[in-house]
């Protein structure tokens, strides 16, 4: 739960420097802005099980649509709106405080690598963090992280964390974070036998 609040606050302080038109930039999200992945982060708070269920039931258990209906709610939130939000959730609560704050940190790392990637905004993310979410990554539902990598080993070659079987995908922590992902413009940036595997498998 520590390191989901010190996420969000990373991301709370990206966001409170950004110039309008940088809200419009298209994110690493097919379809969606800075401004509609920052609504989807913030979408899911407060928000319990015995809310999301009948929309999931609704929505014939399809992740994307589910999605797009909590998104709807946040669509109308100004840039200020969204940054205040965020300041007043930097503790994870409801869904995403599932698994002691796990389901927050990891959704919060990826989005904001969404955010920043496009932005040109890099930074330097404790390794431990990452090394965490990787391991959340393979196996989470909304992830499908052993999916996107199926029949390749990807290994993150600055943390010593490797997942599969096959030929090798090597790249950095953040980059294999981002390909489990499912983010397709992220695989080109690994290398080794596996990487044209999961590029033409993501693009």
């Amino acid at each position: 739960m520590r390191e989901a609040e010190a996420e969000r606050a990373e991301l709370l302080e990206l966001l409170t420097g950004l110039e309008p038109a940088q809200w419009e930039q298209e994110s690493l999200c097919d379809g969606w802005s800075v401004r509609d992945v920052v609504a989807h982060l913030l979408s899911y708070e407060g928000v319990g099980m015995r809310e999301v269920l009948p929309s999931m039931l609704r929505a014939r258990m399809s992740l994307g649509r589910v999605n797009a209906g909590f998104l709807s709610r946040q669509q109308g939130l100004t840039p200020d709106q969204l940054v205040d939000r965020l300041r007043t959730h930097l503790r994870p609560s409801g869904l995403t405080a599932a698994r002691g704050g796990a389901v927050g940190l990891v959704d919060a790392l990826v989005h904001q690598q969404d955010i920043r990637r496009p932005l040109g905004s890099r930074r330097s993310i404790p390794g431990d963090r990452v090394r965490y979410a990787l391991g959340f990554a393979v196996t989470a539902p909304p992830l499908r992280g052993f999916w996107h990598v199926r029949g390749t080993r990807v290994v993150a070659t600055d943390l010593d964390w490797a997942h599969g079987r096959g030929p090798e995908a090597r790249g950095s922590g953040e980059a294999v974070l981002m390909v489990l992902g499912g983010r397709a413009g992220v695989a080109r940036e690994l290398e080794g036998p596996g990487a044209t595997a999961l590029q033409r498998r993501l693009g």
